[in-house]
């Protein structure tokens, strides 16, 4: 149950997208740019991105959501994702990715975490100045979404199931709102 009475029985933040629909349009709208617009980082990788930064801020509903849309668009598939929210230092992903994932970590805890040395690090791994940029906007971006998931204590299902549906439907459609 909600802290706020929603009008409806949606979980997580479609029931907030719901209940609040002329923010639904802007947000909706970043989503879909960050993690579906034109990029040199796959949608899977930025789906990837945003569930590990959801995962790392304890948020149970954007973390599984994320994880299913980036496991519906990764090669590895819920394999990989589980190894890369588990442990990306020893996941079977590219330098790049990694480098880029660290830069996640640390904007999610505190963007001044991000150090010259650090950029130079994923620079060194092969990752552009838009990627860099990019997974700085996601990561931030996550923890507003993830702070408005939560805060509001929306409803987490339990069945792995329906995130499964729901990131068919992110895959196919996208994350803007309907208009």
């Amino acid at each position: 149950m909600a802290h706020i009475e929603l009008g409806n029985d949606i979980p997580g933040i479609l029931g907030l997208l719901a209940y609040r629909p002329e923010t639904a349009g802007p947000l909706g709208e970043l989503a879909e740019v960050l993690l579906r617009g034109d990029s040199t980082l796959t949608r899977g990788e930025r789906e990837l991105i945003a569930a590990y930064v959801s995962r790392r801020n304890e948020c149970e509903y954007c973390s599984n959501s994320h994880a299913a849309t980036a496991a519906a668009q990764l090669p590895g598939g819920a394999g990989l994702v589980g190894q890369v929210l588990a442990d990306p230092g020893t996941a079977p992903v590219s330098a790049k990715l990694r480098a880029l994932l660290d830069i996640a970590d640390l904007v999610r805890v505190d963007g001044r975490l991000v150090s010259a040395d650090v950029v130079a690090k994923a620079r060194a791994a092969g990752a552009t100045d838009v990627e860099i940029h990019d997974t700085v906007l996601i990561a931030a971006a996550f923890c507003m979404y993830n702070r408005y998931v939560d805060g509001l204590g929306t409803a987490v299902p339990d069945d792995p199931a329906q995130y499964a549906a729901g990131a068919q439907i992110l895959v196919q459609h996208g994350y803007r709102a309907p208009g």
